[in-house]
């Protein structure tokens, strides 16, 4: 008579690790209220609506300091740029 095969020992499945906020690119005058920006320096919110000057080319956004949260300063960019957003 015929030996059966050995049956192979089940591996536990690993459970997906849940992936990170996805990070968008938007124009500087497309931010939002409590979108997070980084830089090399600090991670930023934004505190204070997008505003441009000089003929619509250049924006402005008011930030404030995640890790210090009365630091405040004002963030500028060309309005062409785009800012990298971690939105959920």
């Amino acid at each position: 008579m015929a030996k059966r095969p050995a049956k192979k020992p089940q591996k536990q499945l690993d459970l997906p690790t849940p992936a990170p906020p996805p990070t968008t690119k938007v124009l500087p005058i497309q931010l939002q209220l409590g979108d997070p920006l980084a830089d090399e320096r600090s991670e930023w919110r934004v505190v204070g609506g997008p505003y441009s000057t000089v003929g619509g080319k250049t924006v402005h956004v008011r930030v404030e300091s995640v890790k210090q949260p009365g630091a405040r300063n004002t963030r500028t960019w060309g309005a062409h740029q785009r800012v990298s957003v971690t939105r959920e």
